[in-house]
């Protein structure tokens, strides 16, 4: 069955973006591999904000499947996506079910706390950008609720200074 791994880059402070959606600060790595990385996913999943400042040419996005959580958007203007006005559990388990790669939940903060909700995130996976930004668009906005994760992999790039965690999703966790 495929995955639905939250792969994001973050601050240090857990800032996807800064206040104004800037990504400036994210620094070039010529570790990172990132014809690899786009060649585990055919499906990527993403929220209309960050769709709306993704460049529609971008080659690495090429021949995936894009589905585009949106309220507002109308899918006659996006012949490219699929829009979706909500998720369900049930869409969730249809999509993993279908046969092909991963699926890359690739932004944003609010699209992941909502799938995280539905149980709908199997890894979490931030590349941790060694900077403070103080404020901006968190990783995972609030109110979310709790949930355990496991780690299963870490990677340091000694040249930039990002680390890279991988957390299995383990399951919610009440308040005490």
């Amino acid at each position: 069955m495929r995955r639905i791994r939250y792969q994001v880059a973050c601050s240090l402070d857990g800032y996807l973006a800064g206040p104004d959606g800037e990504i400036d600060w994210l620094p070039e790595d010529p570790e990172i591999d990132f014809n690899a990385l786009y060649s585990q996913f055919d499906t990527l999943l993403m929220g209309r904000r960050t769709y709306e400042e993704l460049p529609q040419d971008a080659p690495a996005f090429q021949g995936m499947r894009i589905l585009v959580f949106s309220r507002t958007l109308r899918p006659e203007d996006h012949p490219g996506v699929t829009i979706v006005a909500d998720a369900s559990e049930q869409q969730l388990r249809e999509l993993r079910s279908m046969p092909g790669k991963d699926i890359w939940l690739f932004g944003g903060g609010a699209l992941f706390r909502s799938l995280l909700a539905l149980g709908g995130v199997d890894t979490v996976e931030p590349a941790i950008i060694p900077i403070l930004l103080g404020s901006g668009r968190p990783l995972l906005p609030s109110p979310a609720m709790r949930q355990a994760l496991t780690l299963t992999g870490q990677r340091v790039y000694r040249n930039s200074g990002i680390v890279l965690l991988t957390y299995d999703v383990a399951g919610p966790v009440p308040h005490a």
